[in-house]
């Protein structure tokens, strides 16, 4: 199901368990805007950040027509995308991965990708993404939002996670010290065992520690559901 869908399914009332301080409506118009303003750059090939973010806001003031208004910018965003030459570069904002059009597509898979588990959230039945596609977004969170403004998370007394996949290979040692955010090689005394997607939620704050596999002590941890915040840019 669809964030769209699962906004029908709820109405725009309700709040959102995983954004307390947000209703499905302004979930709906939040993810709408930012399809918007990911196109903008692709459509225009800007070369510097939009900024116009008023121009963004065109959700309508009819309830009933904020779905439509919804998943029409998400079409337009993903025929932007397709019909686009792949290697058109254009302003983006993490290190680390891809550029230009081949950045957008990624960060706004993983951007929809989590703001349509916040609308699932509202009933608890969330269905889960592909692993690899979890994965991917497990690198895109480590290696570049927290590589980009690694200061964003610090700890004079060096703290460490490792996160361990069990539906594949792969794990994630996080280091956090006085420079803040990375990962790095080794093993780390705290581990949390998980699938790719749940440690997918996890990074993102959209599932508790308690449904988890935890060994080691949770400084890290607890210092992370603290501390991460993920902006636009």
């Amino acid at each position: 199901m669809s964030l769209a869908d699962s906004a029908e399914a709820t109405g725009l009332d309700p709040a959102v368990p995983t954004c307390p301080e947000w209703t499905v409506r302004d979930l709906v118009r939040h993810v709408g805007e930012v399809h918007r303003w990911a196109l903008s750059h692709v459509a225009g090939r800007l070369q510097e950040i939009n900024t116009d973010q008023a121009s963004l806001q065109t959700w309508p003031s009819d309830d009933a027509k904020l779905i439509a208004w919804f998943r029409e910018g998400h079409a337009n965003l993903l025929q932007g995308l397709e019909t686009n030459d792949p290697e058109l570069q254009c302003w983006s904002f993490l290190p680390n991965g891809p550029t230009g059009l081949r950045f957008w597509a990624r960060r706004q898979a993983h951007e929809t990708a989590m703001h349509r588990v916040d609308a699932q959230s509202v009933t608890g039945e969330i269905n889960p993404a592909p692993a690899e596609f979890a994965v991917d977004g497990i690198e895109e969170m480590l290696r570049g939002f927290f590589a980009r403004r690694p200061t964003r998370m610090i700890s004079a007394d060096p703290v460490s996670f490792e996160l361990v996949r069990v539906d594949g290979p792969g794990s994630w040692h996080v280091r956090i010290d006085d420079q803040g955010a990375s990962v790095v090689e080794g093993s780390s005394p705290t581990q949390v065992h998980g699938t790719a997607f749940e440690l997918y939620l996890l990074l993102w704050n959209r599932r508790a520690l308690s449904a988890f596999e935890v060994s080691g002590p949770t400084a890290g941890l607890d210092l992370w559901r603290d501390k991460a915040k993920v902006r636009w840019f």
